[in-house]
């Protein structure tokens, strides 16, 4: 008896002990301790996620993968497996667990090294919020203080739905959802018993228990937390043993974009980082872009198809190694190093046959690659220039090559190579500046550069159109003649000569300015520069946004050489399709946080409704005629309904502000509907619409490649080009290259669309001209065809001179003075 008195007494006083001492301690520290009231409005890291404006993710950025879920959405068979593994007595303790505390004391003193914590939970919860991991006694009273307070602020599913989300699970996961994404490819909600278990193994150690790194100790600790659930009643007999049959089939799965717009994803990351800086990688911020995933998809594709139909036109320029020997090992190697880009794999050839080729993958599968997928791989020679077509698959490759293969829809391999040159693509609605696809070249993965907003290149003639626009406003009309003629300027300072030439060398004498347009006179832009002035030009051209340090002050801005991007000659563009406003664009359509509340919604400049409503292309075709010519419809836009009433929580929309006269933009687009129907983008009559309007553009050398079109729906810029300038080839123009990417996007776009231009404006005159003299025709004049016109600035009367051919007479003075 006195022996159980003995330890009764020294149990009491040991538990006196731990009483005062913890008490002393919370006295002591107590002051000192976070407020654990914060927990409840605790803000995780949670990455920034970037979406289509049809809600496919296009990007997350962020160190920490996490996706807060809440406890009533955690299943129950995780809970069992969590706290079998844990905390098996995580319902019935206040936050400290005196049973664990003392095991992990007894090996302390036995060992002389601390070989558990004893934590529980909620301890936990303590220790990842509110302390370091470091080892000592002092964190550990800390720990165990904290613990006690959570667990009489919080409920015991609070705490939990806390320790879940905030916990560590290797593979940059946190948090029991994340790492389900990671492991599995699926939500927790979707996982199998034993897939669960095996995540509820991973808090103890990730890298130890990791299924990835070690999925051998990951399984044996998966099935120690199988057979806890068991013995704890939490599971059956038959479940227990089906989830010990399962095999561990973890592997990494990245959460893969939906859409594929690297560039557009990198231009809404720069823009949030701009807005909240770093806290734009941890504050869960959902950015909704104005991009539709149909539109970028489609522009994806027509960039990608155009150059590899340019690439293929200039030939193969061999394989990016020829590796040496026959070691495969070796050749695995190398191919491990290599990316896929753009859907282009490597390969090595292992062997060459008659009509195919058999190439290693990265994988280690050998496959074929048939020959008439190599027919087209004429030796590269220049960009003028290419070997003989070859016959057979050994004049193309051999054993050893490394070459690009294409997979193909049906899952065969097409030969290919990566194309040298790049391409650019930006399409706007030109009633707001919204960016429905942006690409930024051939592969994000090849180059982040991206040439839609950063590439300043010369635009060639697709810079004209302004030239014209200005021309139009300054007295000229659309029959207005200029002398197509050679023209020599000197500079008396620098002893130079400048010799500007059309494209084809020739010369048509005096020409009407839309014919001038559609054919792309480089000396008649040149002619209508220099009547109008440079500081004239340079004021008006500036107007549609460009920053007047791009354009050069000189005769050369008539032929493009201004230093301007895909996307800013797109937004200049914008103006002629919505019928004279100046519109600014954008990306970013609105931005929530983490719990969906909206924080930023646009409201960018607008063209007023009724300038933006559909109606059928007027056409003013020049086709000789003898009819009255048609009166303006003055009341084009009093059946236009009026706006929607914004909804209450819309911000009041602006509207844009108008730079130019809309019966200008309507005559313009009138003109450039001519390119396409008589000039350099023939072409696009292919698509069988009524109602686009464009012009194609060609820098010295065929350096650059341009092609910018619209109608009253998008306003679409494409360029292409080498990085670094060089010619793309003398038989490649803008109608060669752009156009074609131009046209393949804009079928996607305007499909089952219909037409839609900008509507007639009032004010306008449909005349019947000579076509020889640019003045109205007199009766009888046969090949007199109709032209468009201001009110307050028709054209003369015919003289009697004027024959009835249409021609130019002798004595007839044109309406505007030649020069």
């Amino acid at each position: 008896m006195r022996l159980l008195k003995f330890f009764g007494w020294t149990l009491i006083a040991i538990f006196s002990s731990l009483l005062l001492g913890l008490s002393g301690a919370f006295l002591y520290l107590g002051p000192g301790l976070p407020s654990v009231e914060s927990l409840r409005t605790i803000q995780l890291q949670i990455p920034l996620r970037i979406y289509s404006s049809d809600a496919k993710l296009i990007a997350e950025f962020g160190e920490m993968r996490r996706t807060p879920i809440r406890y009533a959405d955690i299943p129950p068979d995780f809970i069992h497996a969590l706290l079998a593994a844990e905390d098996d007595n995580f319902a019935s303790h206040y936050g400290v667990d005196l049973a664990s505390l003392m095991r992990a004391a007894t090996q302390l003193l036995s060992s002389g090294h601390i070989q558990t914590g004893g934590s529980t939970i909620t301890m936990q919860v303590a220790k990842n919020f509110f302390l370091t991991s470091e080892r000592s006694f002092s964190r550990k009273v800390n720990e165990i203080l904290l613990a006690l307070q959570i667990e009489r602020e919080l409920s015991k599913e609070e705490i939990l739905e806390l320790y879940v989300n905030k916990i560590y699970l290797g593979n940059r996961a946190y948090g029991i959802e994340a790492a389900a994404q990671v492991y599995y490819g699926k939500s927790i909600r979707e996982l199998s018993l034993a897939q669960m278990a095996m995540i509820a193994g991973l808090p103890k150690a990730p890298s130890r228990f990791n299924p990835l790194a070690n999925p051998a100790r990951s399984k044996e600790r998966r099935d120690w937390i199988l057979g806890r659930m068991y013995r704890l009643g939490h599971i059956d007999e038959a479940r227990y043993q089906q989830a010990l049959a399962e095999p561990a089939d973890a592997s990494y799965h990245v959460q893969t974009p939906e859409l594929n717009a690297p560039y557009i994803a990198e231009l809404a990351r720069a823009e949030l980082v701009g807005r909240y800086g770093s806290d734009a990688y941890t504050e869960g911020f959902r950015v909704i872009t104005t991009t539709p995933s149909d539109l970028q998809e489609a522009a994806n594709g027509a960039v990608r198809q155009g150059l590899f139909d340019y690439d293929r036109r200039h030939g193969y320029r061999g394989p990016e190694a020829r590796l040496p020997g026959a070691d495969r090992s070796a050749w695995l190697e190398e191919l491990d190093k290599r990316r896929n880009i753009n859907g282009l794999e490597p390969a090595v050839v292992t062997q060459v046959g008659g009509n195919s080729i058999r190439v290693l993958m990265r994988n280690g599968d050998e496959e074929t690659v048939n020959w008439e997928s190599m027919a087209w791989a004429r030796p590269f020679i220049s960009a003028d220039s290419m070997g003989p077509r070859p016959q057979r698959p050994g004049q193309v490759v051999k054993p050893g090559d490394l070459i690009r293969v294409l997979r193909q829809e049906d899952g065969s391999l097409a030969f290919g190579q990566v194309p040298a040159a790049q391409s650019a693509l930006v399409s706007l609605d030109p009633r707001d500046g919204a960016i429905r696809a942006l690409v930024g070249g051939f592969s994000f993965e090849q180059s982040n550069y991206n040439r839609a907003a950063q590439a300043k290149r010369q635009p060639g003639s697709s810079f004209k159109p302004f030239i014209y626009s200005a021309a139009l406003d300054r007295g000229f009309t659309a029959a207005s003649l200029i002398n197509d003629a050679p023209i020599v300027f000197v500079d008396p300072y620098l002893d130079t000569v400048w010799r500007p030439k059309n494209d084809t060398n020739t010369f048509l004498g005096p020409i009407r300015m839309r014919e001038a347009l559609y054919k792309s006179r480089n000396l008649v832009s040149i002619r209508l520069l220099q009547n109008m002035g440079i500081d004239y030009a340079l004021d008006y051209i500036s107007r549609f946004g460009f920053d007047k340090r791009d354009l050069p002050r000189n005769l050369s801005l008539a032929l493009g050489t201004a230093n301007l991007t895909p996307l800013e000659i797109a937004a200049g563009w914008s103006t002629f399709a919505n019928g004279g406003y100046r519109i600014q664009p954008y990306l970013i359509e609105r931005i929530e946080n983490r719990d969906g509340k909206l924080l930023y919604q646009a409201n960018p400049p607008r063209v007023p409704a009724e300038e933006a409503a559909p109606v059928e292309p007027v056409d003013a075709p020049e086709a000789p005629t003898t009819a009255e010519a048609p009166q303006p419809d003055a009341t084009a836009s009093e059946d236009t309904p009026p706006p929607a009433s914004p909804l209450p929580e819309a911000p009041e929309p602006i509207v844009a502000e108008r730079i130019v006269d809309a019966r200008t933009t309507y005559i313009m687009t009138n003109m450039l509907q001519d390119v396409i129907k008589r000039g350099t983008a023939r072409r696009a009559l292919e698509m069988g619409r009524s109602d686009l309007a464009g012009k194609t553009g060609t820098t010295n050398e065929s350096k650059d490649s341009w092609f910018s079109g619209y109608n009253a729906d998008y306003i679409t810029t494409v360029w292409a080009g080498f990085d670094q300038p060089e010619s793309l080839g003398s038989h490649e123009y803008g109608g060669t290259v752009a156009l074609p990417i131009w046209m393949n996007f804009m079928n996607v776009a305007l499909k089952d669309k219909p037409p839609h231009l900008q509507s007639e404006p009032e004010g306008l005159l449909t005349l019947r001209i000579n076509p020889g003299s640019g003045r109205i025709a007199s009766p009888g004049t046969s090949g007199a065809i109709f032209e468009l016109f201001k009110n307050e600035a028709p054209p003369p009367m015919a003289s009697e001179g004027e024959s009835g051919q249409g021609t130019l007479a002798k004595d007839a003075a044109p309406p505007i003075d030649l020069f």
